[in-house]
């Protein structure tokens, strides 16, 4: 299936020049949304994941359905100040200054199989404060799992050493 088909391009949002990839129109197909998660649940299954991590908020939409569909745990990874309970954190870069990310201290255990998984790969930074979280927690990141890349901003290259997966690639 060409997934690209069911993705929107919206020039110029949400600033002047930006070509926005817009998922909106793949979620609301539900065969097309179905297919896009059964081939990252493969991917999944390929590398054993135990369990499924994704930051908010659009890893939500791509991570709780996969989790469902292979029987495994999600793990939310959120912004400070959203989570309950003991968290681990980081800190990481934005364009312009810093933003912190956060997990359940207690959400993966020493030698859990961990799945990453977001909407879409752009620079890498959420995706590498987000691999630092669960290995400073003692779970191994198997894989990392998109729907889309943007290849020409090279966020593969911070994740450099890890298995990448995406379905479509701009």
């Amino acid at each position: 299936m060409d997934f690209k088909e069911y993705i929107t391009v919206v020039e110029d949002f949400p600033k002047e020049g930006i070509k926005f990839k817009d998922i909106t129109t793949l979620m609301e197909n539900g065969e097309a949304f179905r297919k896009a998660i059964d081939e990252l649940g493969n991917f999944a299954k390929q590398k054993g994941a135990d369990l499924i991590v994704g930051p908010e908020a659009r890893g939500f939409i791509v991570g709780c359905p996969l989790s469902y569909a292979l029987e495994i745990g999600f793990v939310p990874v959120r912004k400070a100040g959203k989570l309950p309970r003991e968290v681990v954190g980081v800190d990481y870069g934005l364009e312009y200054g810093k933003d912190r990310l956060t997990m359940h201290k207690d959400s993966i255990q020493p030698g859990q199989k961990v799945l990453i998984t977001d909407d879409l790969l752009a620079t890498g930074g959420t995706i590498e404060a987000t691999i630092e979280m669960v290995e400073q927690l003692g779970g191994t990141v198997v894989g990392i799992a998109f729907l889309i890349e943007l290849t020409y901003l090279e966020g593969r290259d911070k994740l450099e050493g890890y298995d990448v997966f995406t379905l479509m690639q701009y």
